[in-house]
């Protein structure tokens, strides 16, 4: 557990949920607030749990898994820096959140957080607004698995990747179009959330490379040379 620092130093605060929230609103919140890490592979929170905070994420990359009775598993999203890891006004965790990479949290009182979602509209309506973005991605993500070339879904979870991540990118390497990411995603864990085999993912990979759309310098690096046309796959 890392000691506190005030909000002013937080990296994500303006494009986290804390951003709408009122400074006075801000200070009682964090009275009981407290940072967490989390080396990759630890499970943050195990479905069925009945946690009593919720956090948003300084940094690394979550993934969200669901199991079904038999053992099967299924990555069914991905969280980044900025975004919120709970499930307001519901007791019971309905995924497993497990940090894919070096993960720190800023965790704060369930109750009190809800309660300022119902008082704060500000708070609220970004709330709102983050929940439906999160659904029209999932929905993206269903004519991706329906629909899309086995080549186009891994351009699709790179582009994914490299966007998101894109706080990490210096001024240069945007303009050439230069965009190296370590990926949080091993190739099992890429082929589970794209519906793919470990060996599709790997052939897929290798022929971007040498499309010379991206470069592979290890199983975790991947460096976009040419991000137009990594977005004109996305799009088929």
């Amino acid at each position: 557990m890392l000691n506190w620092s005030p909000c002013r130093d937080c990296a994500v605060r303006d494009d986290a949920l804390c951003g709408a929230v009122p400074l006075e609103e801000l200070t009682q919140l964090n009275r009981n607030a407290h940072r967490k890490r989390y080396r990759p592979g630890s499970v943050i929170l195990a479905s069925g749990e009945r946690p009593d905070w919720h956090a948003n994420i300084i940094s690394g990359v979550v993934k969200l898994t669901l199991a079904l009775p038999d053992g099967r598993q299924q990555i069914v999203g991905l969280l980044f820096a900025a975004d919120f890891l709970g499930r307001p006004f519901k007791d019971i965790a309905p995924y497993t959140a497990e940090a894919a990479t070096v993960v720190e949290l800023c965790c704060f009182g369930r109750r009190h957080f809800e309660q300022l979602i119902e008082a704060q509209s500000g708070v609220r309506r970004l709330f709102i607004e983050r929940t439906l973005d999160a659904v029209d991605a999932a929905r993206d993500w269903m004519m991706l698995l329906g629909c899309k070339s086995a080549e186009e879904r891994v351009a699709t979870l790179i582009l994914l990747m490299a966007r998101r991540r894109r706080a990490e990118w210096c001024e240069p390497c945007v303009q050439r179009q230069m965009l190296t990411i370590d990926l949080p995603l091993s190739r099992t864990d890429m082929a589970e959330y794209l519906g793919l085999r470990i060996e599709t993912v790997s052939r897929q990979l290798r022929r971007l490379a040498t499309a010379g759309v991206i470069e592979t310098s290890s199983r975790r690096t991947v460096t976009v040379r040419n991000l137009a046309a990594l977005e004109r796959m996305v799009s088929g």
